[in-house]
């Protein structure tokens, strides 16, 4: 598993949007299963998305997984 994972999410004193990370792929999902992450979220990674910001839905792995957990709870 890579730690090149960033994500744009809310940080700071005053709460403002800044990328997040290195994380690996697993603390991704963990952050999806708290709901930290949503389809809308923005996702980089070196090698995965070409070091391009990409809505996590674009990401098949992780937007699985988000679908999976949501079935779930249905």
């Amino acid at each position: 598993m890579s730690a090149d994972w960033f994500y744009i999410g809310r940080g700071g004193f005053f709460r403002r949007k800044k990328a997040i990370g290195p994380v690996t792929e697993a603390e991704i999902l963990a952050r999806i299963d708290a709901g930290e992450i949503v389809p809308e979220t923005l996702v980089r990674s070196e090698q995965k998305t070409r070091n391009r910001w990409v809505a996590m839905q674009k990401v098949a792995p992780a937007y699985d997984h988000f679908m999976s957990r949501k079935n779930e709870g249905s």
